[in-house]
């Protein structure tokens, strides 16, 4: 593998390790009616597990509503029980067509416990990050002990990889503050 290809590769999964933890964020509830708070929420039907997303529309009308329009009415109490038995403790009003969700505002306490659940996150995803790290840097000093990338080559590449790693923690301290603001904000 080229030093090009090493920088590459890496990049792309910090890259991906950073738009894993910005889907996990969509899903966090904010107090704040967002289509992202149920739409990766499984749903058993048709015999497999279905993200409501695929089942159905979604729409937040107003900033304390989500509105799932099933595409197959007989699917709705499905999509009900999925939500319900989901960790968002949210409650589901239906009307044999659509499901109405009225999205309630957060208690302060509950926004701290949030807030910490993000920084936790967060600090999972920096780890992932370092480990991508770690392994090309392992990568590196294995082309170069087997004479493929020279010293200096193998030094450049760290640096690039190095600086690779600085900017995707910054992307994720400023993704940090911004839901963290978001949820603190009343």
């Amino acid at each position: 593998m080229t030093s090009t290809e090493i920088q590459t590769e890496t990049k792309k999964k910090m890259e991906k390790t950073l738009e894993i933890l910005k889907e996990e964020f969509k899903s966090i509830r904010t107090g704040r009616a967002t289509p992202g708070l149920v739409e990766n929420i499984k749903v058993s039907c048709y015999g497999t597990l279905t993200p409501i997303k695929q089942l159905a529309n979604i729409a937040a009308p107003e900033s304390q509503l989500i509105i799932i329009s099933p595409y197959d009415p007989s699917i709705l109490k499905d999509i009900e029980k999925a939500i319900q038995q989901s960790e968002l403790g949210l409650i589901t009003n239906s009307d044999g067509k659509v499901i109405r969700i009225p999205i309630p505002p957060l208690s302060g306490d509950r926004r701290e416990k949030i807030v910490a659940q993000i920084r936790e996150m967060t600090e999972e995803t920096k780890i992932s990050i370092r480990n991508i790290r770690r392994e090309a840097n392992k990568h590196i000093d294995k082309e170069e002990k087997d004479s493929i990338l020279t010293e200096d080559e193998a030094k450049k590449v760290k640096d690039q990889i190095q600086k690779f790693t600085h900017e995707n923690e910054a992307k994720l301290n400023e993704l940090l503050r911004q839901k963290s603001e978001e949820l603190l904000k009343i």
